[in-house]
């Protein structure tokens, strides 16, 4: 199996601004994905997601980098380095959203790669690579049901 970038497509009943602001957005972004988010939403905003209760430290931070904003079509972010590091190809997670109309709703694709680029052995690599698929299969499919909600006004 090669462990070099995961893909996903869904269709989301909602219009594309609605669709770059819940993918783009820190507040939006915790509708569907991590539990905290902290970043500003614009090319080279740092910041960081996190996922449990960070707040009372049982919960696991993790470092995150907007690479570009270009609404309502592309949203791409850098993620998992170390504090401290700037974000770039070996040491994170490269996420792109793609954007698109689709009939009265919004095709969405994302793709995550950097896995290889990491330097590391083989079964981190595989290790990796099988809890990032797990996770995007897991919160992806939760994003069309918030997205629906935000682009209708109710309260997600």
């Amino acid at each position: 199996m090669e462990f070099g970038t995961i893909e996903r497509e869904i269709h989301v009943d909602a219009a594309p601004e609605v669709v770059f602001d819940v993918v783009s957005s820190p507040e939006h972004l915790r509708g569907w994905w991590p539990d905290e988010a902290d970043y500003p939403a614009v090319p080279g905003g740092a910041g960081r997601i996190g996922f449990g209760d960070c707040s009372r430290g049982g919960g696991t931070w993790e470092q995150f980098t907007v690479v570009d904003a270009v609404p309502p079509r592309h949203f791409s972010f850098r993620w998992t380095h170390e504090e401290g590091q700037v974000a770039a190809a070996g040491n994170s997670f490269l996420v792109v959203f793609t954007i698109e109309p689709a009939g009265s709703g919004t095709l969405l694709r994302m793709t995550e790669s950097g896995f290889r680029e990491r330097g590391w052995d083989e079964a981190k690599v595989a290790a990796e690579y099988a809890e990032h698929v797990s996770g995007w299969d897991f919160f992806l499919p939760r994003l069309p049901t918030y997205a629906a909600k935000i682009g209708s006004g109710a309260q997600a």
